[in-house]
């Protein structure tokens, strides 16, 4: 559904969405085209752009976001800059963490981004941390906790949600479900959003491909939340992307074009179904292109130019150095950096 906002507000959606999936797709490329530019795994985020970019537009500058493994997206959708995002990914000093974090853990205090974990769930009590300072300075800012539904399996996770609870702090647990199997056999429950409820935490089930949805939905829990209503529980359910089914992510159809959104018969078949039904970007643009104040060139044009910015943001990255071998220690303890 369309979020209720004006035009440019809703083309600026479809920008965050579209800026997150060229990032990645370079990512992508950087991996399959360059030789040790990425060092082990990465995690990305094609396929969620809807709910991070929803939940973000629902939020103040002041508000607090802990992210995880498929934190680039997040970054990006908080208001991050994607070259600075890039060059974290790769290592290069000019990144957010100046080339320390890595693809794990882009992380961008400035936006109120504090910490990224890569350790499942591993945010979960940092973030209830952060609403609890909220909480007892009386600041009114609100904390989002990104996680995935496998971190419905740690116990840091219930211990953060129940002492939220317990102490009704500004935070909302916010659980991407991108699992890919129809059950899960490591957990009791069948609906995991029961898991919340048995702790009498309010919780709430969403469409993590409709960016409208996700939007108006936290938009009113925010609201709440800052009216001392919260903690809350969101789970955002969307379609797995083909491309992480393997052991690294791969561009399974090559590079997203905005017209498989009125036409995906070029797609390869065996991934045809996910671009023509499972995509939240395509779906939006479609919507986008049938409301009665934009059209399908607005749409067109505004895949354009973030072609453009995402094309500068990888060659910025892919230019900056690494940072000097003498400085390798540097930053590593706290206090002033050297």
């Amino acid at each position: 559904m369309l979020p209720d906002m004006p035009r440019e507000q809703r083309l600026e959606l479809l920008r965050k969405m579209l800026m997150i999936r060229r990032a990645e797709e370079h990512v992508v490329r950087f991996n399959e085209e360059h030789e040790g530019l990425i060092r082990g795994h990465f995690h990305i985020y094609i396929g969620q752009e809807a709910t991070g970019v929803g939940v973000c537009a629902a939020l103040a500058p002041e508000d607090y976001v802990f992210s995880t493994h498929r934190n680039h997206g997040h970054v990006i959708a908080k208001g991050g800059d994607p070259g600075k995002v890039l060059a974290e990914v790769i290592g290069r000093e000019t990144g957010y963490c100046l080339g320390r974090g890595g693809t794990f853990h882009v992380a961008a205090p400035d936006l109120n981004m504090p910490h990224t974990s890569a350790i499942v769930g591993g945010s979960t009590a940092l973030a209830s941390g952060a609403a609890l300072a909220a909480q007892l300075q009386e600041t009114g800012a609100v904390t989002v906790a990104f996680f995935g539904d496998g971190a419905m399996d740690e116990g840091v996770f219930y211990e953060s949600l129940n002492m939220a609870k317990l102490w009704e702090l500004p935070v909302i647990f916010l659980m991407e479900n991108n699992y890919r199997r129809a059950g899960r056999v490591n957990e009791g429950a069948n609906d995991l959003a029961n898991i919340p409820r048995a702790l009498n935490v309010e919780t709430v089930t969403v469409d993590g491909g409709d960016v409208g949805q996700v939007y108006g939905t936290v938009s009113e829990l925010v609201r709440r939340t800052r009216a001392g209503e919260g903690p809350f529980f969101v789970e955002a359910s969307t379609h797995p992307w083909p491309g992480n089914d393997g052991a690294h992510p791969e561009l399974v159809a090559g590079v997203t074009d905005i017209n498989w959104a009125w036409d995906p018969s070029p797609v390869p078949e065996k991934v045809r179904a996910w671009y023509a039904e499972g995509d939240g970007i395509l779906a939006y643009a479609r919507e986008l292109a049938d409301s009665e104040d934009c059209d399908r060139d607005a749409v067109v044009r505004a895949d354009e130019e973030v072609r453009r910015e995402a094309g500068a943001a990888a060659e910025f990255a892919l230019t900056s150095p690494l940072p000097a071998a003498e400085e390798a220690v540097k930053y590593a303890y706290a206090g002033r950096g050297d």
